[in-house]
């Protein structure tokens, strides 16, 4: 019986002992195999990362104190060069103008009638340069009123696509606040930073491919330009490049990665 009893207490110890070292393999095991990435997320040390960049782009500010009062664009809306992208309220603008012309058809008659008196003798050199200068002063505010006219419209400066709204209808602005961001149209260059030590094998019209990482497409892209200056600390040189052919997939601000056969 005692010796059935120790059987027993022998065979549960040995059970507990394998179901912990078992627990240790696998606790061991576990963290390595969360820590280890996905064979698609290892990095490729002879990738060289790209990006997506537009031809010209710009941020439109205001160059007068007002309200909004159109705005006829929104986001991502293609614009022609020349279209009106927003207007502001210009009532008191118009006023001015009205005003200035008001004084100038009066400077100018003024103007005239002292000519005619000076051709009489009737007035004097003096009063003919007084009026001239008055109406010459009236003609330089319409002038001036207009300049500020033409601020009540923001025209596209050139064609491009609505990236970004700062503004709404009927917000007020001060002079210098973003009004909104605009990107042009046409082929997207690349800028990208190499190895300078490639640089006895890059030039103008080298041959790559880039795979661009939203579309997962590789494109043919050939080097257009290429920085006066290497970097000293990372040792990199800034490049620019284009894709061949059109792709209207392709948006700014995708990245990828490029990739230079025989570069490494």
């Amino acid at each position: 019986m005692k010796k059935s009893k120790y059987a027993q207490w022998a065979l549960g110890c040995t059970a507990i002992w394998l179901a912990s070292q078992a627990l240790a393999q696998t606790t061991a095991v576990a963290p390595a195999v969360r820590s280890a990435p996905p064979m698609a997320a290892q990095a490729d040390p002879h990738a060289i990362r790209v990006l997506l960049s537009p031809e010209l782009e710009t941020v439109l500010a205001s160059q007068m104190l007002g309200r909004i009062a159109t705005l006829n664009v929104g986001l991502g809306t293609r614009v022609a060069k020349g279209r009106t992208l927003l207007s502001f309220d210009c009532s008191e603008a118009n006023a001015r103008l009205r005003m200035a012309q008001a004084e100038y058809a009066n400077a100018k008659e003024t103007q005239d009638v002292k000519e005619r008196l000076r051709k009489l003798d009737a007035a004097g050199d003096s009063e003919v340069m007084l009026a001239r200068t008055q109406a010459d002063r009236a003609r330089a505010a319409i002038a001036l009123t207009e300049v500020q006219m033409g601020q009540c419209v923001v025209k596209a400066p050139f064609s491009g696509h609505i990236v970004k709204l700062h503004v709404k209808p009927a917000q007020g602005v001060n002079v210098g606040v973003p009004l909104l961001e605009m990107v042009s149209d046409g082929p997207l260059k690349l800028r990208l930073n190499v190895p300078s030590r490639w640089l006895h094998a890059l030039k103008n019209g080298t041959t790559f491919e880039v795979v661009i990482d939203e579309t997962r497409k590789t494109y043919p892209a050939k080097v257009t330009a290429i920085n006066a200056r290497v970097d000293a600390v990372a040792q990199t040189i800034e490049m620019e490049a284009r894709i061949d052919g059109q792709h209207p997939e392709l948006l700014a601000g995708m990245s990828g990665v490029a990739r230079f056969p025989g570069l490494q």
